[in-house]
């Protein structure tokens, strides 16, 4: 062979032949000598990425990783350590949930009454005269495990002169003391609301606890957090999920004013470090007339920014599959003296009305969220799809179910025909109070929920998100990913699986939680996957998770977060 071909060779085996025809720019962020999972279909797997611009500009060798590196370029020796593409959560209430960090009266889901009223009581002694108390979370089963004479009441007995409300685990149902009931004007004589409950004790007045809409009395008299703390509810919201490894999410529904304006504001400043996708919030519980959805489009015109998607809306079908016994069934719930032995629970839009405004959406350009917790609801969700697809044709937006527990078997091959997401929550599917919550509810299909595998190989595109604040302490992922490979308790506190068959692989769980999360947000093309031309969102881990026991995945922890190749988290500064 010539001296010419000699050289030729080395450069093809070095992965040099591009470099020599034409050196690339150099790259402003080289990551190097890592095990670098891709989720790209055809190069898995690679030891460098080169970035430039915020873009990935290369994905191979670190051979020829070699090519980018100019005198100014900031080189990261990864020694080995696993990177990915950053993890998206498509159902998040980020600001929900940073207000509660911040400014709200806290609790485990797990509290007892004791616990509650030592927290209740601490925090009406920080407030200002007369101000509110509020937060939470008290646990699905609370009132079933612990019977209290009067909530109201025990609220009273450590609350002075404060309005006390407290939401549960799953965000739908409220606790309140005397105080708060008079400033909503809730009394013996106050009917229920439709699609909700005022519990009253033996005497008919309301004994603190309501369910569903009876809890959204509330408000119009709680005082509104201002813009600022809004702002600042987002922004820790953005950190926290930088630090789980989040570069991606998705608001699953709070006020365009109040998370559209934050997301936005911080954005403008230079300060969001994620893609964040803001659904408009509609109405919720019983609904007659159809949505203004040219005020939605006003929406959301005003708050789109370059990293602030704007183009989806939230609809609420029913409740929770809880002893609240909510959520819309095709079959009774378990009977109980409260409803009887019929009871499905009941939609909170009328199905014909519900076509209507997915139709109506879809022809608009909105992909549409549907807060569907039972079978008879996402029956009614997919009828709706349905019934859009008939008028609008295929618009190539992937509507989804948000939640999607319960399924009928025969609604399954419905989601990939219909191109319909079930938007899932692992991170709440395993063996835990709200489950047997749920279970007591339901009876023994109760068992049967989130039929992840089934709809894997009916073709489904499955994404997820960890609905926080709402029945989790925190939007960690990584418990998200280990339930979905093992389903069982990431935390260890309850023994069991849920539903077992239904576990997924590893390359299933991270492809659910990156690029199917990319497709539901509507960025596949910018996000999801480690590729040229792509957003460099890539995160670092402490381990290999292909390496380890899939029961060791909810330990993992994040080392280093990229945004568009910025590095906005490191736990090793």
């Amino acid at each position: 062979m010539s001296a010419r071909g000699t050289m030729i060779g080395l450069w093809l085996s070095l992965g040099l032949w591009q470099w020599a025809a034409a050196a690339p720019p150099p790259a402003d962020l080289l990551l190097l000598h890592g095990a670098i999972y891709t989720v790209d279909q055809e190069h898995p797997w690679a030891q460098a990425v080169a970035v430039r611009a915020g873009k990935i500009e290369f994905v191979g060798s670190d051979a020829a990783a070699a090519a980018y590196r100019g005198s100014a370029t900031q080189v990261v020796d990864l020694k080995g350590r696993f990177a990915m593409p950053g993890l998206v959560d498509i159902h998040e209430h980020p600001v929900m949930g940073g207000l509660k960090t911040l400014y709200e009266c806290n609790f485990p889901f797990t509290a007892k009454p004791a616990d509650i009223a030592a927290a209740v009581k601490a925090c009406a002694a920080k407030a200002a005269p007369g101000a509110w108390v509020r937060g939470g979370q008290w646990g699905s089963s609370f009132f079933v495990q612990n019977k209290l004479e009067s909530p109201r009441a025990f609220l009273d007995a450590v609350s002075g002169d404060h309005p006390v409300y407290l939401y549960d685990d799953s965000g739908h149902n409220g606790w309140a003391n005397s105080a708060a009931l008079k400033a909503a004007q809730v009394d013996k004589s106050t009917p229920d609301p439709a699609g909700g409950t005022i519990v009253r004790d033996a005497k008919g007045e309301p004994n603190g606890v309501l369910l569903e809409t009876g809890a959204r009395v509330f408000d119009k008299v709680i005082p509104r957090w201002n813009d600022e703390q809004f702002k600042a509810a987002a922004r820790e919201a953005v950190r926290e999920d930088n630090q789980y490894g989040l570069t991606a999410m998705k608001d699953a529904g709070a006020p365009f004013d109040a998370s559209g304006l934050a997301f936005s504001s911080l954005d403008k400043a230079g300060e969001l470090t994620m893609d964040v996708a803001v659904c408009a919030r509609t109405p919720y519980g019983d609904r007659k007339a159809p949505l203004d959805y040219a005020a939605i489009e006003t929406q959301r015109e005003r708050f789109r920014t370059a990293h602030v998607h704007t183009e989806f809306v939230k609809l609420f079908l029913d409740g929770v599959p809880t002893e609240a016994r909510t959520a819309a069934m095709l079959e009774p719930y378990v009977a109980d003296a409260a409803h009887g032995a019929h009871f499905k629970g009941e939609l909170h839009i009328d199905p014909a009305l519900l076509a209507r405004d997915v139709t109506e959406l879809d022809k608009r350009g909105f992909t549409v969220k549907m807060h569907a917790a039972g079978d008879g609801s996402v029956h009614a969700g997919l009828d709706a799809v349905a019934a859009a697809r008939k008028a609008n044709g295929n618009s190539g937006l992937h509507h989804e179910l948000a939640h999607a527990g319960y399924v009928e078997p025969s609604d399954i091959p419905r989601f990939a025909q219909l191109d319909v997401i079930p938007d899932f929550s692992p991170i709440i599917w395993y063996p835990s109070p709200i489950i047997q919550s749920v279970i007591n509810a339901v009876g023994p299909r109760g068992q049967h929920y989130w039929p992840t595998r089934d709809l894997l190989k009916a073709g489904a595109l499955i994404a997820t998100g960890s609905d926080w604040p709402a029945a989790v302490p925190d939007q960690n992922p990584w418990m998200g990913i280990e339930a979905l490979v093992t389903r069982k308790d990431p935390r260890g506190i309850t023994p069991g699986s849920l539903w077992p068959e239904q576990a997924v692989s590893l390359d299933e769980a991270l492809k659910i939680y990156t690029l199917n999360g990319a497709r539901a947000l509507r960025l596949e093309s910018r996000i999801g996957s480690l590729q040229p031309g792509k957003s460099a969102q890539i995160i670092v881990l402490d381990r290999n998770p292909f390496k380890i026991p899939a029961a060791d995945i909810g330990d993992t922890q994040v080392r280093m977060t990229y945004f568009e190749g910025k590095l906005v988290y490191s736990s090793e500064r």
